[in-house]
């Protein structure tokens, strides 16, 4: 075991110190002020790992060995010693009169070893959970520290935090935020690293001239009938209706057939219902003279068995079904983020972000599109068909995002809040969907 000692002129550059020769799993024994300088004692991982395997593997702690280990959990800086000899038995005042005595004594050690045991592993959760607090507060006084000596990254911080963005993205910007920008130049770095992320079709010729069959799927609520006759309606009035199909799967929904037969009869186009692979398969077959085929799915909450169902259904049909993902924009970014996850399958042909119009913010929605690099179709802003629906533009959903955070102030943190919202985001920092994103 190894405890390292590092030093430096404020808290950030001694952690940063720690991370770099220990990783981001260091355990932390004690932070202090001496002088005018900060210094941390830490261990390795492994060092800490290794304080348990005695136990496991060799042989149980003594009652003395943990009399010397437990009063240090009560300190505020944490300190090991290696484990003391365990103490000698007292000699017998007199010498056993019997054999039988022995058989009762083989027996102890493994009495005590299992409650020795369970008094170590007792001391480790408490380190465990000592270490989670200390690393807490340090980030806590790293973020307070920064907000005094970078006033323009706070700030923009503060702008990406109030227009929905999650933390883990908020951090990951603004710490690679080039030095010495105002917080206008600040805004307009962040703004167009954004947008090189987002993913957006060039025009509507993507489906409208290229044709094929589009499906679209989601949870229940998210719109998908109302966006199915949208698209619908483009290409009725691109193509006319003989050029157009549309399939239901949605066989669950009381009235979800006659909503979408409701909107096939206005455009003069026929509404196909199927209930498995082997109609659909049959369906598309008998369509397959068609230059576009829109098929509307029934909703299924992402935690459900049957979107797996679904996607395999969709994929069995023996013809190529692009599946486009329709997202509630007014969900939180966890919600979203889980349901992008879920439907991925083996890959979304795109996504078409719904219900903007209802939606405080927007930055939860497309901080999702950039983590999970889906690529947007159409953003939906309403229930008029087909008026509501437009071709996505990065730049102005960007922009829209930050304008939008106007309407969020009793919800916005203050600058007292978020080193306590940026300490949580330490462990999300290596998500791989961060990494991946394009600063420069």
């Amino acid at each position: 075991m190894n405890v390292r000692k590092f030093t430096a002129s404020s808290s950030r550059e001694a952690w940063h110190m720690v991370r770099e020769a220990l990783g981001a799993d260091a355990v932390i024994l004690s932070n202090r002020r001496v002088g005018n300088r900060t210094e941390i004692l830490a261990l390795a991982a492994d060092d800490m790992a290794s304080l348990a395997a005695p136990v496991v593997e060799k042989r149980p702690l003594s009652p003395h060995t943990l009399s010397a280990l437990m009063p240090r959990q009560d300190k505020p800086a944490i300190t090991f010693a290696p484990p003391a000899p365990a103490a000698p038995p007292k000699p017998a005042a007199k010498p056993a009169a019997a054999a039988p005595s022995v058989a009762p004594a083989a027996t102890a050690p493994s009495a005590a070893s299992g409650a020795e045991r369970s008094e170590l592993d007792s001391l480790m959760k408490e380190i465990r959970s000592m270490r989670g607090m200390l690393e807490t507060q340090l980030a806590e006084l790293t973020w307070g520290d920064r907000q005094k000596k970078e006033p323009a990254r706070a700030s923009v911080l503060r702008e990406m935090l109030a227009a929905g963005f999650s933390a883990s993205l908020s951090r990951y910007m603004t710490e690679r935020m080039p030095s010495g920008l105002s917080h206008k130049r600040g805004m307009d770095w962040v703004k167009s690293v954004l947008e090189r992320n987002l993913t957006t079709i060039g025009n509507e010729n993507e489906i409208l001239e290229k044709g094929g069959v589009y499906a679209l799927v989601g949870p229940t609520g998210v719109g998908k009938t109302t966006t199915t006759a949208k698209l619908a309606a483009r290409c009725v009035m691109r193509h006319g209706p003989g050029k157009l199909a549309l399939i239901t799967t949605d066989g669950y929904r009381i009235g979800g057939y006659e909503q979408l037969r409701i909107y096939g009869k206005i455009l003069g186009v026929m509404v196909h219902s199927v209930k498995d692979e082997a109609d659909l398969r049959i369906a598309l077959e008998e369509l397959k003279g068609k230059h576009t085929i829109l098929i509307d799915t029934v909703g299924v909450g992402q935690r459900d068995q049957m979107v797996a169902e679904q996607i395999a259904m969709l994929s069995g049909s023996g013809t190529e079904i692009k599946r486009l993902l329709c997202l509630n924009a007014t969900s939180n970014g966890e919600t979203l983020n889980e349901v992008a996850r879920n439907y991925m399958g083996d890959g979304l042909a795109g996504c078409i972000l719904t219900k903007l119009d209802e939606a405080a913010t927007i930055g939860n929605a497309v901080d999702v599109a950039i983590r999970q690099k889906l690529n947007l179709y159409y953003v939906a802003n309403g229930q008029r068909v087909p008026e509501d629906l437009h071709v996505a533009n990065k730049a102005y959903l960007v922009d829209r995002a930050f304008k939008l955070k106007r309407e969020t102030a009793p919800f916005q943190f203050s600058d007292e809040e978020i080193p306590l919202v940026m300490a949580n985001t330490a462990r999300a920092m290596n998500d791989k969907s961060l990494r991946e994103v394009m600063l420069g």
